[in-house]
């Protein structure tokens, strides 16, 4: 049977002057916009309505409230009809409520009528009538019943389940002599149009007790709802998959990361058993609570299992997936980022310490270079400085903020410099680190890679590192997937490479993707203006590593005025070792003057005079090489046709550098040779 409300005769031509009495309160303008209010609805298709409308305006600023004339299966299709404006809660009383209780997904508040309502309710049946029934939906309370039995009331109780049920009851009512019939709306209507007497049940207390009830489950159900919203909106932004499941192992929520990898809608995931939606997980999924691994359409994932409730283990179940893959991603970006502050550049552009065209060229080069992202080799001899050019023009970039990281190329065994440079895979290899390690090429994302020595790289790991240049990937030693670089490769070298790749000792395509950009570091001996301010500054340097030449030598100009009657005797080396060499030798001068410091007393203190305390004897006891290689030089000697040719090959050379300013780009083109030819001869010329 369907219940729907109709204005007719009978009581409910009292109902329809009451409603052209009184419009719906819910009509009128609200004080807030309805979508911030729980929205209500009551429904009846009895004069229940009436009270509704009777206590609906103490409502309105509280409640989107709608009254539904609507019962049973026709008030079902209206809410779930209604789509996002369902209402939050519902009101109805009787065998209304209970139908819906169970048909609907929406909370339902059903009317009590109070012990009051039904004291009222026999006083006024008893002034109408000598035989009176209670009629009430479901079993009579037995509160009822007691309060009844006090008062030795004449009574007739009688109860009913559904509407069809009701009016059997009121018809046998009737027969068995029955003046007055009190109950619920529904039962009252039924009387009446049966000719009997009829009160009704519900008053305006309980149908108000009712609607406070309503706000508050309404008011609950909205802040579990944004509840829900929040943390399914987290599910949804993680990037693991995750799925909540109930204790038999059906989906309660399921993010949709989860639900594409593994084919399915997780909205209609939800109430079905996983095991049944995605069968490749049987037998893969941890047992208790731990970690495992399975496969899922091909891809590995790392499995955690945990409870959904803490109190119980019954209460279900919380599975994330997280790809294998990007769990190895992740390791390998914190083993980068702890090692980063172990690789940082030093050094600026400002410790390149000289004045001579040839340096000022080198620095415009590191100046203009560092703007590019592009490969660059750095040439000279040994102990020229070219890491510190690296780390100038690293400092320089827009890669200053990330890792420097620097390693020679000849310092290592091959196999060794492989695990260093391309790092490896737990169990790749006999003593293998557990867990793997990043190479210092994953180190270096981001940042600078300083290839230190690269003529001396062994031919099987050139064209490794040709492949990293190329495609910026990296594959670890026992691994099969490659890892995504992006780094900044400055190579140096003191070897002539074209030599190497006519011994067939480097590659040449190795050579044309390292040889983009190039820097020409000038030796020692070609500016000699400039070694006694480095070794000044070089001499500051050591003063302030030793705390008894720290005061005495504060800065560069003091340590230049020691070591000025130096000048000419250092400048006649030739410093085969360049600056490393003068470095060392400064340093055991700083030695000899520290312990001369010691020995000087305090009233004639030649060093803080700033009088030059170093001599030739002093300098031949520190660095003899530097004094006998100049008596060597002085000692006459008759040179050969092959020498005469050289020198004069290198005058010829010379004098081309100078009428070019030192490029020596330039004065190669013009002669027609190549770099390493005209270092060759330069250095044959000695």
């Amino acid at each position: 049977m369907k219940w729907k409300f109709q204005i007719g005769n009978g009581c409910a031509h009292n109902r329809q002057t009451s409603q052209a009495r009184r419009e719906p309160p819910a009509l009128s303008t609200p004080l807030f916009e309805p979508a911030e209010r729980p929205r209500i609805w009551a429904l009846s298709i009895s004069r229940l309505r009436d009270l509704f409308f009777d206590i609906a305006g103490e409502y309105v600023e509280r409640a989107d409230l709608r009254i539904v004339s609507y019962g049973f299966e026709d008030a079902v299709r209206e809410i779930e009809a209604a789509g996002t404006g369902r209402p939050d809660v519902v009101i109805a009383g009787g065998s209304n409520g209970a139908y819906l209780k169970t048909r609907v997904t929406v909370p339902v508040v059903r009317i009590n009528p109070t012990g009051f309502d039904v004291m009222h309710a026999l006083a006024r049946a008893r002034r109408d009538g000598a035989k009176v029934a209670l009629v009430t939906h479901g079993n009579t309370p037995d509160e009822v019943r007691r309060f009844i039995a006090a008062y030795a009331l004449d009574v007739t109780f009688a109860s009913y389940q559904s509407a069809q049920d009701a009016e059997s009851v009121v018809l046998d009512l009737r027969d068995r002599g029955i003046d007055v019939v009190v109950g619920p709306g529904l039962v009252t209507d039924l009387a009446a149009h049966a000719g009997m007497g009829a009160v009704f049940l519900y008053s305006r207390a309980s149908v108000r007790a009712a609607f406070d009830t309503a706000l508050e489950v309404a008011q609950a159900t909205r802040g579990e709802t944004v509840r829900r919203q929040r943390l399914d909106n987290l599910l949804q932004h993680l990037r693991d998959g995750v799925v909540a499941l109930d204790a038999q192992g059906r989906v309660e929520v399921m993010n949709q990361r989860l639900a594409s990898v593994l084919g399915i809608d997780a909205a209609k995931a939800v109430g079905r058993v996983l095991l049944e939606l995605a069968p490749d997980l049987a037998g893969s999924l941890p047992d208790a609570d731990g970690d495992t691994f399975c496969t899922v359409r091909g891809a590995s994932y790392a499995v955690h299992r945990g409870p959904l409730a803490s109190s119980s283990a019954a209460a279900g179940t919380v599975l994330t997936f997280q790809e294998s893959r990007a769990v190895e991603r992740l390791d390998r970006t914190l083993r980068s980022r702890q090692r980063v502050q172990q690789f940082s550049a030093r050094y600026r552009l400002d410790d390149i310490v000289g004045a001579s065209e040839s340096i000022e060229r080198v620095r415009s080069l590191v100046r203009r270079y560092a703007r590019s992202d592009a490969t660059v080799l750095i040439l000279g001899e040994s102990g020229t400085g070219k890491e510190m050019v690296a780390q100038s023009m690293h400092q320089l970039s827009a890669r200053r903020d990330f890792a420097f990281v620097a390693i020679n190329c000849g310092a290592f065994p091959e196999a060794l410099l492989e695990s260093e440079l391309f790092g490896y895979e737990e169990g790749a290899f006999t003593g293998a680190r557990k867990g793997g390690k990043a190479g210092l090429i994953e180190v270096a994302h981001r940042g600078t890679l300083f290839l230190d020595e690269i003529g001396e790289m062994p031919l099987s790991l050139q064209s490794r590192l040709l492949r990293v240049l190329q495609e910026r990937e990296v594959v670890r030693l026992g691994s099969t997937e490659p890892t995504r670089v992006d780094i900044r490769v400055v190579a140096a070298t003191h070897r002539a490479l074209t030599e190497g790749i006519e011994a067939g000792s480097f590659r040449a395509d190795l050579y044309y993707r390292l040889n983009i950009l190039s820097i020409a570091l000038p030796p020692l001996r070609e500016r000699p203006n400039d070694l006694l301010p480095l070794a000044a500054e070089l001499l500051r340097q050591a003063a302030a590593r030793e705390p008894r030449l720290a005061a005495r030598l504060p800065d560069a100009a003091a340590a230049e005025r020691v070591l000025g009657g130096l000048g000419a005797s250092l400048r006649r080396y030739t410093w085969p070792g360049n600056v490393r060499e003068l470095q060392n030798v400064i340093e055991r001068i700083a030695v000899e003057l520290a312990d001369v410091e010691a020995d000087t007393d305090a009233d004639t203190d030649a060093l803080h005079d700033g009088a030059t305390v170093l001599t030739r004897e002093m300098l031949h006891a520190v660095a003899p090489e530097i004094v006998e290689a100049h008596e060597r030089t002085t000692k006459p000697a008759t040179p050969t046709l092959r020498e005469r040719s050289r020198h004069v090959e290198a005058d010829q050379i010379r004098a081309a550098l100078a009428a070019h300013d030192g490029d020596r780009d330039a004065v190669c083109n013009a002669l027609g040779i190549s770099k390493t030819t005209l270092w060759r001869k330069l250095n044959a010329a000695r």
